[in-house]
């Protein structure tokens, strides 16, 4: 069961990143969209990508010489393996596949014609449930029998969604991490009547976007990388919400202090603060004396930056200014 025509319903963060390294591994792949006004917000992330990936070729290429020069090896982070491989890695056609998945790639409004001869679609809507199920519902009756609908939901079950689905032999999980080129890790989790064609399928479709698969094989909200990394995005806020310190000293902590590139507030502008608040949206109802974070006032502190449109760094500003960058 090979995956040639991918859709990918929705063209946020990681929506978009991931019907532009379908494209750019030559898949022809459609983002489904809801209105003119989502690809308004659509079309610039893939323009950007295009920017992102020549870029990261020139610097690999530079990289990659230098190296050579000086007879050191490649520097950690400096590589992505998204876009190649060291030992076999033209930069001139990595350049040319970028620009050739421009023409792999387009948009589209009708659901029916976007999914009309899909081998995979790609579910990577907001984290909210009701409009998950709604999308399903609309979805089901449109795909071919062949199908298999994957959800790139990061905290949600796919069990949850199995039976809206139309197809719970042939729905699953697949999560990915953000700058998928470079952080090229793919997380395949089924639910309990996920086939194991269907699973294997998966396994291979991430194989051919030069993602490297990890099968998690019991069903866990959160996937392996963000059942570590939400718990620490919460306690940074919590840190924040609580008056303990400020944004930029606990970004400034945790860089210093384990070497890491980026901070929590960092990390969270770039994944987009409606995604976080959607995300904490299910802890709010824990009573308070027994959450381990303050989430009502996360809640309230991520509501009040997403009314003033500082959503992140998509918005040009988040808990940092990214409007003269």
């Amino acid at each position: 069961m090979a995956f040639q025509k991918v859709v990918v319903a929705g063209g946020g963060v990681l929506g978009s990143q991931i019907a532009f390294q379908s494209a750019y591994c030559g898949l022809d792949t459609t983002i489904w969209l809801r209105s003119e006004g989502s690809i308004g917000r659509t079309q610039p992330k893939i323009d950007q990508l295009v920017k992102d990936y020549h870029a990261q070729i020139d610097e690999m290429a530079e990289a990659l010489k230098k190296s050579q020069e000086e007879g050191e090896p490649m520097p950690t982070g400096a590589w992505a393996m998204g876009i190649a491989d060291p030992d076999n890695f033209d930069p001139d056609a990595c350049h040319k596949k970028v620009d050739e998945a421009t023409k792999n790639l387009c948009l589209e409004l009708d659901m029916a014609k976007a999914v009309e001869d899909a081998d995979v679609v790609v579910e990577s809507m907001a984290e909210q449930e009701k409009a998950k199920i709604d999308f399903y519902k609309k979805l089901a009756p449109l795909m071919p029998a062949k199908t298999v609908l994957v959800t790139n939901s990061s905290s949600l079950l796919p069990s949850t969604f199995a039976r809206y689905t139309g197809r719970p032999d042939r729905y699953l999980a697949m999560h990915f991490a953000n700058h998928i080129w470079k952080n090229n890790i793919a997380e395949v989790m089924a639910q309990s009547k996920t086939s194991a064609a269907s699973f294997d399928a998966v396994i291979g479709f991430a194989k051919k976007i030069r993602m490297v698969p990890l099968p998690v094989h019991k069903e866990k909200a959160g996937y392996l990388l963000n059942s570590m990394l939400i718990p620490f995005l919460f306690s940074a806020m919590d840190l924040y919400v609580n008056g303990i310190s400020d944004p930029e000293s606990i970004d400034t902590a945790w860089v210093r202090g384990t070497g890491s590139p980026n901070g929590p507030f960092q990390i969270l502008d770039v994944v987009g603060l409606v995604t976080a608040y959607n995300i904490v949206q299910p802890y709010t109802k824990i009573p308070g004396f027994v959450a381990p974070y303050n989430f009502k006032g996360i809640s309230a502190m991520l509501k009040k930056k997403i009314d003033a449109g500082e959503t992140g760094v998509a918005a040009g500003k988040g808990f940092y200014d990214y409007s003269q960058k």
